[in-house]
């Protein structure tokens, strides 16, 4: 039986660090700083008032700069706002 793609299937942690150690530090903290962000965007409902949308704001633009790095290294990395978790 295959396993949907749409399903997040878990990895364990030991197998997380032994890709992390393949990977540049800085890819990886661009990971980190893209889902954080992702989660930040997400975060917001509409109608957003003046700071809300100001945040909102700011959040976009680290995953923008993350998904620079991310996609510099491997286009598949690269997160969307509306991926889910």
């Amino acid at each position: 039986m295959i396993a949907s793609p749409l399903v997040p299937v878990p990895i364990p942690d030991g197998v997380a660090v032994l890709i992390g150690s393949c990977m540049p530090i800085h890819v990886l903290q661009a990971e980190v700083d893209a889902e954080c962000a992702v989660r930040e965007v997400n975060r917001f409902r509409m109608p957003l008032c003046t700071e809300d949308r100001a945040d909102r704001e700011h959040a976009l633009s680290t995953l923008a700069q993350a998904n620079k790095i991310l996609g510099a290294y491997n286009p598949r990395l690269i997160i969307k706002p509306g991926r889910g978790f």
